[in-house]
């Protein structure tokens, strides 16, 4: 009966050990991307792990930190401006000695990465070495366990004493770690070999032997248990790792009652099955999920290539393929991993194209240089020019210079940006000293604004109050003095100029409406009888078409004028105490103004009179 058990139990081991030999290998890990790294920082991070020492840590990203490593550096020598060979590689074997140290800046960094790393291949090696020695002594202790297993079955002791003695080689033999590869079958053939014939030849009262298969009965439930709580963890990975460690607890029990043995066996099979199926459905999608990732990632390559690839491209268009590639670079974050085999070539093939369409945006933004260097020069000579008239107190003067002074600036081109604010603050600030002494200037006659504004009300009032006499020449004379005298006055407040100045042109319009129109249509005819004159001089029609292209420039001159006034009415805006200004350029673009519609007037005449 006891050979009869002890060969079931040796048969359910076996059974177990073909079970965990088909169960899949752990997943490895997705690797880290250290390429965005700067040299220290992967120097820095490669000494923090050699510092902390887990080997598990170090074997995975040892080689992926020195790829990684020399592709920097690569990148890096070549922004520095150094010649690198084209077929030089992203990563460089170690080399026995160092050459003497040379004027490469990266040097140091090299040699310090390289001490870095022959340190992490001596440590390996030495844990190679300590593991195996481990596995060395590891059969060494299970050896003599198995041989005093041997003794006990020799000796014709009391129960009491060689049960105990079975019971601590037992647990011996389970503390003790692995043995080498090539001695692990035989080793524990044996010694399930000599746990059996202890089973069948020691005297085991059958009291004892039934608490001892009770007990071994009670720990396998437990272990289905745990198997069982397994099936449903959402990390199917960790479910797995664990599922391994039960089975090596599973192994190292002994029988159970032979009337449950098959029963215990095959719930157990089946959690285990249940969590090798998980773990296989979990493979297939993560294969899944990694070809359409790669698919994803292959698009966004083309898309980085085609774009790569565009000739010709204008300054202004830079800017917006930057955006774009940047864009990728985000979506391209954004997608999970590719296959271990293929993710690093999919990476390598996208900073291709990266690193092609940074390069030549590089090559071409570096002929701006001379032209940046240029452009600085001439601004910083405007601010010269800007600085030696802000303490001028000719405002008129000054006011217009500093005006062209601006619009030349904005028409030279940029410079560096790491210069372009600290010039044009130089350049701001000499045209806000003069503005903001002018505008102080100014201030001292706000006061008489009101007065002002006061004196054209009473004008206004007094030209309502006329009535015209019925001689002609009167009235022209009464116009003539109130034109006279509302061209004394001073300025008013600024909020109520468009409401004085209206009220004047219509006090104006109600009571001298046809001397006004009398007078505009005598300055046609004087000019008609100008032209006339000029075309029946020696001159002829040559006159009239040189007064003709004297009109058109000069319209032409007058509109770029305003434009310019209005527009530096918005640049003024923005500085302090402007007040005073804006309301001059104001005054300037009005009588601009009616002086371009008595010009277009002329041109009309002069294209009348040739038809």
């Amino acid at each position: 009966m006891n050979q009869e058990l002890n060969t079931s139990a040796l048969n359910e081991q076996k059974g177990e050990e073909i079970l965990t030999d088909k169960i899949h290998e752990e997943p490895l890990s997705d690797f880290q991307d250290y390429s965005s790294k700067s040299l220290m920082e992967i120097i820095e991070i490669f000494q923090q792990m050699l510092e902390r020492a887990d080997q598990q840590e170090l074997y995975k990203n040892a080689d992926i930190l020195k790829a990684a490593f020399y592709k920097v550096l690569k990148r890096e020598k070549i922004a520095a401006g150094f010649q690198i060979p084209s077929d030089t590689p992203d990563s460089v074997e170690e080399e026995g000695e160092e050459s003497i140290i040379s004027n490469n800046p990266f040097a140091e960094l090299e040699r310090g990465f390289k001490d870095l790393y022959q340190n992490y291949k001596t440590m390996r090696t030495s844990f190679i070495q300590n593991i195996e020695k481990q596995k060395e002594e590891n059969l060494r202790i299970k050896l003599e366990i198995i041989e005093e297993l041997k003794g006990l079955l020799e000796k014709q002791e009391d129960l009491n004493h060689t049960f105990p003695a079975f019971r601590e080689l037992q647990n011996k033999w389970k503390a003790t770690g692995p043995v080498p590869q090539a001695s692990n079958k035989d080793v524990w053939e044996s010694y399930q070999f000599s746990v059996e014939k202890f089973y069948d030849f020691v005297k085991i009262n059958n009291e004892l032997r039934d608490l001892d298969l009770k007990k071994n009965l009670e720990i396998k439930n437990d272990l289905c248990a745990k198997a069982e709580e397994l099936i449903n963890d959402s990390n199917v990975v960790e479910a797995f790792r664990k599922l391994q460690k039960l089975h090596e607890e599973w192994r190292e029990l002994g029988p159970v009652p032979k009337e449950l043995r098959e029963e215990i066996w095959e719930r157990f099979k089946k959690a285990t099955s249940a969590i090798n199926k998980r773990q296989q459905e979990f493979f297939e999608r993560l294969k899944e999920d990694q070809k359409h990732n790669l698919d994803l990632k292959a698009a966004i390559c083309e898309k980085a290539e085609a774009i790569a690839a565009i000739d010709n491209i204008e300054g202004k268009d830079w800017n917006n393929l930057s955006k774009q590639i940047e864009n990728l670079q985000t979506e391209w974050k954004n997608i999970g991993f590719a296959s271990r085999k293929e993710n690093q070539k999919i990476y390598d093939r996208f900073r291709a194209a990266c690193d092609n369409f940074y390069n030549a945006k590089r090559d071409f933004y570096s002929g701006f240089k001379v032209q940046m260097q240029e452009n600085l020069d001439r601004k910083i000579a405007l601010c010269e020019q800007v600085e030696s008239l802000k303490e001028s107190t000719d405002w008129k003067k000054t006011t217009d210079q500093l005006i062209s002074l601006q619009k030349r600036w904005k028409e030279i081109g940029p410079v560096a940006r790491k210069q372009s604010d600290v010039v044009w603050k130089r350049f701001r600030a000499a045209c806000d000293d003069f503005f903001e002494r002018k505008s102080k200037h100014f201030s001292s006659v706000d006061e008489s604004y009101e007065e002002n504004l006061k004196r054209k009300l009473e004008l206004i009032q007094e030209i309502n109050d006329y009535k015209p006499d019925s001689k002609t020449a009167e009235n022209i004379e009464a116009l003539k003095d109130f034109q006279t005298r509302w061209s004394e006055l001073g300025f008013v407040p600024i909020k109520e100029k468009e409401r004085v100045q209206a009220a004047y042109r219509h006090a104006l319009d109600s009571k001298f409406a046809d001397i006004r129109s009398t007078e505009q249509v005598h300055k046609i005819d004087r000019y008609k009888k100008h032209i006339k004159e000029l075309q029946s001089s020696g001159r002829g029609d040559r006159g009239i078409r040189s007064e003709r292209d004297k009109l058109v420039q000069k319209f032409r001159q007058m509109e770029n004028d305003i434009a310019v006034w209005e527009n530096n009415m918005g640049f003024f805006a923005k500085s302090k105490n402007a007040d005073a200004l804006l309301m001059e350029l104001d005054k300037k673009i009005a009588r601009a103004k009616e002086e371009l519609a008595q010009i277009e007037e002329k041109i009309k005449v002069i294209d009348n009179q040739q038809e």
